[in-house]
């Protein structure tokens, strides 16, 4: 018998790495699944994996830029299954542009469509049907970067961030005598696909040294799948050992810049 046997939980980002390590292994829980995000295909292949292990899920193709399809996510996961015990705000989108010296208003509007916009409005969308039960989880995958803005993560993604976790904090606040645990997680470097659009993609040698997209979904699963009678509020992960990031440093700085 599986820890989240009978529920239904939403994960975005669900294709690739942390939401699909998260998905997987509340698949293996039992929970029945509505994995989202703008790739339908590897969304796809997650739901085969889960699918011919016995588990239940569904793909969704959305786009979590657009804040009204981001709403509707929730309603239709409402009105197909009748219920959703567990969100996982789990999509993120960061710049190529680091410094606010060169990002651009567009990429600045994208990154916080999809970290702070598209996480409001999903979330809003399930909460109420949430109270309506008297108990849910929503779990948000932020970053070390909203409590460590620097270069590193840029400005749009650390400021993008640090809003996601706020809105968590101010959910918990007032909503946890309602029965609604909310909860941030905040990972240093993890070895995702996101690491691809750094201005200095990190070699085999720099990824070794990072989190893996698992050990950050064991941290979810934790959370979802601790009694309803406590909640994490928030983790916080970093790698053990540490790395020389001169190199990424040097190249957030001038990402964009006209000069070169």
């Amino acid at each position: 018998m599986g820890l989240l046997d009978g529920q239904i939980a939403i994960i975005t980002g669900a294709g690739t790495g942390i939401g699909r390590e998260a998905a997987l292994m509340f698949a293996n829980e039992g929970a029945s699944l509505v994995l989202a995000g703008r790739r339908i295909e590897p969304l796809n292949e997650v739901v085969q994996l889960i699918e011919s292990d016995g588990g239940t899920a569904v793909a969704r193709s959305i786009d979590l830029e657009d804040g009204d399809a981001a709403a509707a996510l929730g309603t239709w996961t409402l009105d197909e299954f009748g219920r959703v015990d567990i969100l996982v705000n789990n999509a993120g989108h960061s710049s190529h542009a680091r410094s606010i010296r060169y990002v651009s208003a567009e990429e600045w509007q994208s990154v916080f469509r999809v970290n702070v916009e598209g996480v409001y409005r999903l979330t809003q969308s399930v909460v109420n049907s949430m109270i309506e039960r008297g108990s849910g989880t929503i779990i948000t995958t932020s970053s070390y970067a909203a409590l460590t803005p620097g270069l590193l993560g840029g400005a749009s993604y650390s400021a993008a961030k640090a809003a996601s976790y706020n809105l968590m904090r101010g959910i918990s606040a007032e909503l946890k005598n309602k029965g609604i645990r909310a909860t941030t997680i905040l990972p240093a470097e993890v070895d995702t696909p996101i690491l691809n659009n750094r201005p200095l993609n990190p070699d085999a040698a720099a990824r070794a040294t990072m989190m893996m997209p698992e050990d950050v979904a064991q941290a979810i699963l934790l959370c979802a799948t601790l009694p309803g009678r406590t909640v994490i509020e928030e983790i916080v992960m970093s790698p053990t050992q540490p790395r020389d990031r001169t190199l990424d440093m040097e190249a957030a700085a001038n990402a964009r810049s006209p000069e070169l």
